[in-house]
Parts: structure tokens; sequence; C-alpha cells
């Protein structure tokens, strides 16, 4: 490792005598002076002269052509509405997206000085999807540190700037659901994309950095950090094959108290399940739209005004011992979030979706399951507090859905009353713990 310090005259000395007591090289390579070049000098020789203006003002700047053409909205296919949509939530829970990622965790460490307070993995069986991980930093402080993630791809060829405040508001409301302060949440991007020369991969790239800028300011979470990796393309037989544009966004934010941290599986049966924000008709880019190989539909898109306000009436629950569990809803949506708490409690759930909080023109309980709408959570609640929630929330979308069952089965009814999916919790883990290609 190798460093450049700049260091006053007078500290120097002290600075050479700290070096050489730890074995480290220091060595004084210069001074700053006020003629207005750079000058470097090897062996006595002038090596390189130059004009500091020259070297800050002096290369032209590069412009490039950036496009970006939406594709044509395509409707979905789907089916009667009133058909059994159990096949596709396992099909779901068992694509690598969503399925359990325990062969890979478990490979690694992931204690902080045995201070991990919430792990990767938690429930029951210690085998379910967490949202966050959170570690205690300081030894004897209750402050805590949520570290979460958010991703977004699938969506990207229908509407970058979508794909990519989607994936920031995956990445804070996963803070969110363990716990963190709103207020107190950090970004990192990571931008993974093809060949910007090209004037359409540019421009799908400027949307999603345009996105980051718009939903950072919203949000109020300051980007401390990132990296982008550019030119993820290859050429074979004269044909340039690049990645779909990536981005991931890392997120950290303070838990105050890490005692009142909760988990996403579900703790006891006869609580109350309740569903925070509004699912629209937005299947496209979705897991479900994959895995039927459908490319139509609109994708998932944020509302940067009424997102901050759930994000903290569901910490303020939290904080206030209301909330045994939470889990936000991302791939596979709805239907997805269910499988997994219940799974991950190894307890059931029956559940209605005809109270859901919905837009009007999501008519089908596919679109009502499998939506990927963001700035939504499944919360389990004991019926003491229902009341007090319901006042919390006042005017946000929030709805009672169902309750957690003793029995180790899902049970969901549709829009129409009917049953739309029925599975036992064995089931969905068998799915979720078994990824298929």
């Amino acid at each position: 490792e190798r460093m450049v310090l700049a260091v006053p005259a007078e500290n120097w000395p002290a600075l050479r005598s700290l070096c050489e007591s730890e074995g480290v090289e220091a060595v004084d390579l210069g001074r700053f002076v006020d003629s207005g070049r750079l000058t470097l000098r090897y062996q006595g020789q002038v090596v390189a002269d130059l004009s500091m203006n020259f070297l800050h003002e002096g290369r032209p700047n590069v412009v490039r052509q950036a496009t970006f053409t939406k594709p044509e909205p395509r409707a979905v296919s789907l089916l009667n509405s009133n058909a059994d949509q159990t096949a596709d939530l396992l099909k779901i829970l068992e694509w690598w997206d969503v399925a359990s990622k325990e062969w890979i965790i478990r490979q690694y460490d992931h204690e902080v000085q045995g201070r991990t307070v919430l792990k990767p993995l938690v429930g029951a069986f210690e085998d379910g999807p967490g949202d966050a991980a959170v570690v205690l930093p300081t030894r004897g402080s209750k402050t805590g540190l949520a570290v979460s993630c958010g991703i977004g791809a699938r969506s990207g060829r229908l509407d970058p700037y979508a794909m990519a405040a989607c994936a920031i508001d995956e990445a804070v409301r996963n803070c969110v659901a363990v716990g963190a302060d709103p207020a107190r949440i950090a970004l990192l991007d990571n931008f993974c994309w093809g060949n910007p020369e090209r004037p359409e991969t540019l421009g799908s790239l400027v949307l999603a950095a345009k996105a980051c800028r718009d939903l950072a300011l919203a949000y109020k979470t300051p980007f401390i950090s990132g990296k982008d990796s550019l030119y993820n393309e290859y050429q074979h037989e004269g044909q340039s094959t690049a990645i779909p544009g990536t981005l991931l966004i890392s997120a950290i934010g303070r838990v105050v108290d890490v005692t009142r941290c909760v988990s996403m599986d579900f703790k006891e049966a006869g609580n109350r399940i309740f569903l925070v924000g509004t699912t629209r008709n937005e299947l496209g880019g979705t897991l479900w739209a994959f895995r039927r190989d459908e490319s139509g539909g609109r994708a998932p898109s944020v509302n940067p005004t009424l997102a901050p306000k759930i994000f903290q009436s569901v910490h303020e629950s939290i904080s206030r011992g209301w909330v045994r569990s939470c889990h936000d809803l991302s791939d596979g949506g709805l239907a997805a979030a269910l499988a997994e708490m219940a799974l991950a409690g190894d307890l059931g759930a029956t559940v209605s979706l005809e109270n859901m909080p919905r837009d009007q023109d999501v008519d089908h309980d596919a679109i009502a399951l499998f939506s990927e709408s963001p700035t939504r959570f499944l919360l389990e609640v004991r019926p003491e507090f229902v009341t007090d929630l319901t006042a919390l929330f006042n005017e946000l979308p929030l709805a009672a859905i169902g309750a957690v069952e003793a029995s180790p089965r899902l049970l969901v009814r549709g829009l129409g009353g009917f049953p739309a999916i029925d599975a036992t919790v064995e089931s969905l883990r068998a799915a979720w713990q078994h990824p298929k290609l």
C-alpha cells in the first residue's frame, strides 16, 4: 500500500520518526511552490515540466450522444382471474433470484466480533431470508448499523430510470424493515453497464444516474461512495453482446436501539397481517413475467413523495414495539413475501386480497399477487396494537389482509373470494431451498 501526504514542513521530522518506528518507509518527494508549474526530476534531471493550467484544463471535454427509446407498451397475457396461482408462486420461489442463498452464505463469516444482531438468515430454523443484517459496532452500546441491498435489472429494458429508482427504494426499505431510522440512511451505488460509447447504452446509463440523483434528494439519503463497471460486453463472430444495465444499491442505516430490531419471520398465531403501500398494475420486468416469458407490461415505478412518509410510519411502528415481524415486498411481489414469512417462521397464514390497497386496474389475482410495485411492506401486528397502528398510518395506504395461523399452510383468497394460493409451508420451503433453472 502506498500513500501520498501533504505535510507542513515543521511536522515532517515527527512524521518520519513515527514511520521509522513502525518500519514504514517515508520519503520527502518535493515541495509546493507558487510557480504554477509541475516539475518532476529524476536523479537531478528534469523529466517533466507542465503548466498546471494545461494539466487541469488542457484536455478537451469528451462529448458523447445519449439516446433511449422506450419500447412500445404491450399488454401482459393473463389467465382466468379465478385460476389457482400456486404453481406460479412455486416457480418463483425456486428461481435463483429468490431461492435460498444459504449454500453461499454459510461459506463466509458474517459475524463481526460476535456482534451481529440480525444475521443474513433468520427465523425458527435460522434459514429464512432476512431483509438486512444488523451489526453492533461498539461494544456496550445499543446503537447498531443495518446493512442492506437493492438491485434492479429486468425492468431496465423498459425504463432504466424506474429500474434505478426501484433499486434505491428496495435498499432503503430493507433497512427500514429491520428497524433503521429512514432519516439516517446513506447509499452506495454499483453500476454495471455495457459500452457507454454506444448512444443507446449511454442513454440508459444517464437515466439511471438521474434517478439516483432524484431519489437521493427525495429520500434525503446521500450517496457516500460507489463504483462503476463499464464496457461489460464481448465480441463473438462479429456480434457484440452486452450485459443488461444493472444497478446495485447498498444502504447503511442507523439503528438507535438494536433491542427493537425485528426480523421477517412470522412469530405467533393469531397476530394480524397488514399490507402497507399501494399495489399497482406493474408486471413489466417482474420475476413473474420473466418466468412466464412475458415481455410486456408496465415497469414498477416509485412515488418519491409518498415513499418517505411510508418509511417513517413503518419505522415509528417498529420503534414503538407494535410490530412482531416486517418484510419488504420485492421479487415475486406479495405472494413471495407471504411465502417467505411463513416458511421462515414455520407458521401458516390466511389472507384475503379483497381489501388490499390497490389501483382500480388491479383487477386480476396475478397482478395483485405478483406485481412488484415498490414501497410496500408486510407487518405482523398483535391484536392489541391494531388500533394504534391504524391511527398512526392515518391517510397512508394500509389494510389488514389476514392473520398468522398455527397450521403450517398458506391460504390466499383472491379478489373474487376464490382460493388463489393454497400450499403447505413445507412445499413452499422445499421449492425455496432447492433452486431450479
